[in-house]
């Protein structure tokens, strides 16, 4: 069973993360966060990792610790769920177009945590969300989560439109990466035997 559940419970936030790798990408999120909430969504929707999430920040500081501190929980939780990747396929790509903006990411499951970012988001805020955060949530996912993550902005003007297509193209490289590999079930993915 793929599956973890993980609480992390600091001064600024209170944060529960549970998921399910063999899913269907169902979800249940509430950070107190609109826009965050809605790109989570996205996140489990295109990976197919069910995903139920409950924080509580110190939002009248601002949403970065929620923002922060659930991708924390978030790829503490991947890496518990992926135990000793086994039989996973290990790498995943995409590139996501959605209207005006196309967004390339592709990751290894590696245990090794290095972020790529490549992605200006051109305004500030979308509605009351510091675009900022995109960035922080995905060097939290990635670090945590022990994955090699490139992220690419190749077009694209409208900043929802940007981090949304952000979002979804991990979401669908995630997807592949964790399949179990039909041809190759029984070991894990390296010469070096060991993830």
């Amino acid at each position: 069973m793929r599956k973890a559940k993980v609480s992390r419970s600091t001064a600024e936030t209170e944060i529960t993360v549970e998921i399910d790798l063999d899913g269907t990408g169902t979800y249940d999120n509430d950070t107190g966060v609109g826009f965050f909430d809605h790109m989570l969504d996205q996140l489990s929707r295109h990976s197919l990792i069910d995903m139920t999430i409950r924080a509580k920040g110190d939002y009248h500081i601002d949403d970065h610790h929620t923002v922060e501190d659930t991708g924390i929980a978030l790829g503490q939780a991947l890496r518990e769920a992926l135990g000793d990747k086994k039989g996973i396929v290990r790498y995943g790509a995409c590139h996501l177009p959605m209207d005006d903006a196309q967004v390339r990411a592709a990751l290894d499951l590696s245990g090794r945590p290095y972020l790529v970012w490549n992605v200006d988001i051109p305004t500030p805020k979308i509605g009351t969300f510091d675009t900022e955060l995109v960035r922080e949530f995905f060097t939290a996912f990635s670090g945590n989560g022990g994955i090699t993550l490139h992220v690419d902005r190749l077009h694209g003007f409208n900043s929802h439109h940007i981090a949304e297509a952000a979002f979804k193209a991990v979401a669908r490289a995630l997807r592949v990466a964790v399949e179990t590999d039909p041809r190759k079930a029984d070991a894990v993915p390296s010469t070096k035997g060991a993830l």
